[in-house]
């Protein structure tokens, strides 16, 4: 089977302190992100991702490999494109090694609207009822397990198959409860967004923390009891007995396979009632509301349209401050993946529905503010790899974004260059709009700032920051006169 090499941004620079590494002279750099299970450790090597397998993990892969559910979920792209290489190829150290499909993009789960969320989840949980019937299950139950394409999930731990031993419970079920289910009970049942909890503990949330949210009625609600209070009283009633004592007793209990597939067919129920409705906000009408004439929209479309079509065609784009997607999916046909970052989860969610609904598999969108973008995070602060280490698109979209920051947020008009030309190739391209001061949104801005605050914000400042990082290739004043779009060569 051969696998395509998806275009993704070049793996972090392991050489530095504190990051993993393969052994010396091998060309290998090892993937910061895996290293907690000892039998398998994912390598980079130039723009191949490969599996490092000890003995036993390469009997499990080889045995999982001949089974009929493992190639279907492969086809059905639900399983990430996965073979095994001569032996001779393995790392120094492993039995085996293989060879994975590039995943586009790499993003988090605390980077997902709360229906992509879902939907991983339920993925994760479909892999698992097909794997069980033929004697396997899955080690972790991380949201870190998934990735996308486009809108579809797909499930990249490979390494967690593992055969199923009669009687155990799934290994899994604590890592998904807080990385996946108590996020979505807390969207649905309490419309907070989960985004900010996932940030901030790589592991997720932990089930004292979610009981001590639904006390009262609110234990009552769907999967709380059961998922939450229940599973946190059985893991302090069971904190001094050891792994296999637990083990024991449920398969005295009569703990086994048909229950494992019944319990998580209710979860799977259970995930699809927690659907989630966002309120209204003002970026979700944002289009409507932005005060685009339809001359300043049709030459806006027409002056991205044309730095987008080239001899060459774009690999990554990136789309900051996307909102609808509108010019996300102008991007999309002119290249082979575009990232849509949007602050607000609501908009995101339903960007992602539609995507969805349209079949739109080019197209990924996530939830970021650009203001407080995703830092290094987990082990060491490089086991989840910053938004900025991610990124190296061909082209950065930044369309009615810089006002928001440098006004907005107060983020000095350098800077915001800065950012920009940062997440662009160091031969890409960077297509800008700037918002006049006179312009309708930023007096609108500049009303809530003291006066004399932004003597910079000026478009004389901005184009000569812009010269400073590239060569400005092509510029349009648009037909209202109080907004600018360049394009910009970087490097030259």
């Amino acid at each position: 089977m051969a696998l395509p090499h998806l275009h993704h941004p070049a793996p972090p620079d392991t050489d530095r302190p504190g990051t993993a590494s393969a052994p010396p002279g091998t060309g290998l750099r090892a993937e910061p992100g895996s290293f907690r299970d000892p039998a398998n450790q994912v390598f980079h090597a130039g723009v191949q991702v490969l599996r490092g397998l000890d003995e036993t993990a390469a009997g499990h892969w080889r045995a999982l490999s001949g089974t009929d559910f493992f190639p279907a979920l492969m086809a059905d792209g639900k399983v990430c494109g996965t073979e095994e290489l001569p032996t001779a190829s393995a790392p120094q150290g492993w039995a085996a090694v293989l060879r994975h499909e590039r995943i586009p993009f790499v993003s988090h789960p605390y980077e997902w609207s709360v229906t992509m969320l879902r939907d991983a989840a339920l993925l994760h949980l479909e892999i698992l009822r097909a794997a069980l019937p033929a004697g396997f299950t899955t080690k972790d139950g991380s949201a870190y397990n998934l990735q996308w394409r486009g809108t579809r999930p797909v499930f990249i731990d490979v390494g967690s198959f593992a055969p199923l031993v009669e009687g155990e419970p799934w290994a899994g079920y604590r890592q998904f409860c807080q990385t996946l289910l108590y996020p979505l009970l807390l969207t649905a049942h309490l419309g907070v967004d989960f985004q900010p909890w996932l940030r901030a503990q790589v592991d997720g949330i932990a089930p004292d923390q979610m009981g001590r949210l639904f006390r009262g009625v609110r234990r009552l609600l769907p999967g709380v009891f059961t998922h939450v209070h229940l599973h946190g009283s059985v893991q302090r009633r069971n904190a001094a007995r050891t792994t296999t004592d637990v083990r024991a007793q449920l398969r005295d209990a009569g703990y086994g396979r048909e229950l494992a597939l019944a319990t998580v067919r209710g979860m799977e129920k259970l995930v699809r009632r927690l659907d989630h409705s966002p309120p209204t906000s003002h970026w979700v009408d944002y289009q409507r509301t932005c005060g685009y004439s339809e001359a300043d929209r049709a030459a806006k479309e027409g002056f991205v349209t044309a730095a987008l079509t080239g001899a060459t065609r774009r690999r990554l784009v990136l789309d900051l401050g996307a909102n609808d997607g509108r010019y996300s999916r102008i991007a999309a046909a002119h290249a082979d993946y575009v990232v849509a970052v949007e602050q607000d989860p609501a908009v995101v969610d339903r960007l992602y529905r539609t995507l969805r609904e349209e079949g739109e598999g080019r197209v990924l969108p996530l939830v970021m503010d650009l203001a407080d973008p995703s830092p290094g995070g987990g082990w060491r602060g490089v086991e989840r790899a910053s938004f900025a280490a991610r990124t190296r698109a061909d082209t950065v979209l930044a369309l009615a974004l810089v006002h928001h920051l440098a006004i907005g947020r107060n983020v000095p008009l350098p800077q915001v260059v800065e950012c920009l030309t940062a997440l662009a190739a160091p031969d890409g391209r960077l297509v800008v709009e700037f918002v006049h001061p006179q312009d309708p949104m930023a007096r609108r801005l500049l009303a809530n700032k003291p006066d004399g605050l932004f003597p910079d914000y000026r478009r004389e400042a901005f184009e000569a920051l812009l010269a400073a990082h590239g060569t400005v290739t092509d510029r349009l004043e648009l037909p209202s006169g109080t907004r600018t779009l360049y394009q910009v060569a970087l490097g030259g």
